[in-house]
């Protein structure tokens, strides 16, 4: 059996299955188990596949045709050009979040031209957010909490696979409590949270309902609850940040711009839309504090 084979055997097999996008997630698994790029996967096509694989091949395909995400069977998910470690223990990084980085990158060069802005993640998962951001300014300082340990670990993990880990200020605590507690005043608040109403369980994917974490999925009866308790603690902070910038689910903006406006005075609250031209991003500004 070729590479090729390999390929269209695990591709039908998981397409007759009903897998979403069975010949790229067959890709990705070829990649990983081969150790190549997708270039280098294609050049090799015509190769005999490795007699000492086929047993660690047979079970990736029986991993993915029961239904466990891609990103979790190979442990890795790209992100705004680098690539994360990923497990159960955390969300699957989504591409519409790279839109939020690039905002947020965005507004703080214009808003700190000198440089230097705190920028804090809260929820922050894999880390994709705090590393990126560390990644593409090498001036700014970074902070991030999560609640899980286990979270936390892995994004330390991301974060020394991309050299920024000592340029990051890694804290375990619920949402901004850490930053209240520890009298840290972000010039920049950004957070991903879970925002899918606890009544769509049942609606999900089955590789969203069945793998990835609930606590990091859902938000309450209308998936708003996170975004309130943040809002309410803003005030407690030493000061309000300049910018906030939080990804919300479908139909939320309305609601969540509303409950920025009600706390606190700001020069501009807009909407970031995703490739999909739905309202994802909800990004509020205020003027800075000489």
């Amino acid at each position: 059996m070729t590479i090729r084979e390999a390929y269209v055997e695990a591709s039908s097999f998981l397409g007759k299955l009903g897998v979403a996008e069975a010949a790229s997630c067959v890709e990705l698994l070829l990649q990983h188990l081969l150790g190549c790029s997708r270039t280098e996967l294609l050049f090799r096509f015509q190769e005999q596949f490795p007699a000492e694989l086929e047993g660690a091949w047979r079970q990736l395909v029986e991993r993915k045709a029961a239904g466990e995400p891609v990103q979790y069977v190979i442990g890795e998910q790209d992100f705004y050009g680098l690539t994360f470690a990923v497990s159960p223990a955390v969300l699957i990084p989504r591409p519409e979040t790279e839109l939020l980085v690039e905002a947020l990158l965005r507004e703080g060069s214009r808003l700190f031209p000198q440089g230097a802005p705190l920028l804090a993640d809260v929820g922050t998962g894999s880390g994709i957010i705090p590393v990126t951001v560390a990644h593409a300014r090498a001036d700014w300082r970074v902070a991030a909490s999560d609640i899980s340990a286990a979270a936390l670990e892995m994004a330390r993990s991301n974060a020394q696979r991309h050299g920024v880990a000592a340029r990051v200020e890694w804290l375990e605590g619920d949402l901004l409590e850490p930053y209240i507690e520890r009298r840290i005043a972000p010039d920049i608040l950004v957070s991903n949270p879970p925002y899918i109403p606890d009544g769509e369980l049942p609606a999900l994917m089955p590789e969203v309902r069945l793998f990835e974490p609930h606590t990091a999925l859902f938000g309450g009866v209308e998936g708003l609850d996170l975004y309130r308790r943040m809002v309410a603690q803003l005030p407690l902070l030493p000061r309000i940040p300049t910018v906030v910038g939080f990804e919300v689910g479908i139909g939320q903006a309305d609601a969540v711009a509303a409950m920025l406006r009600a706390a606190a005075n700001w020069e501009e609250i807009r909407f970031v839309p995703d490739l999909q031209g739905i309202d994802r991003h909800v990004i509020a500004i205020r003027a800075r504090e000489q």
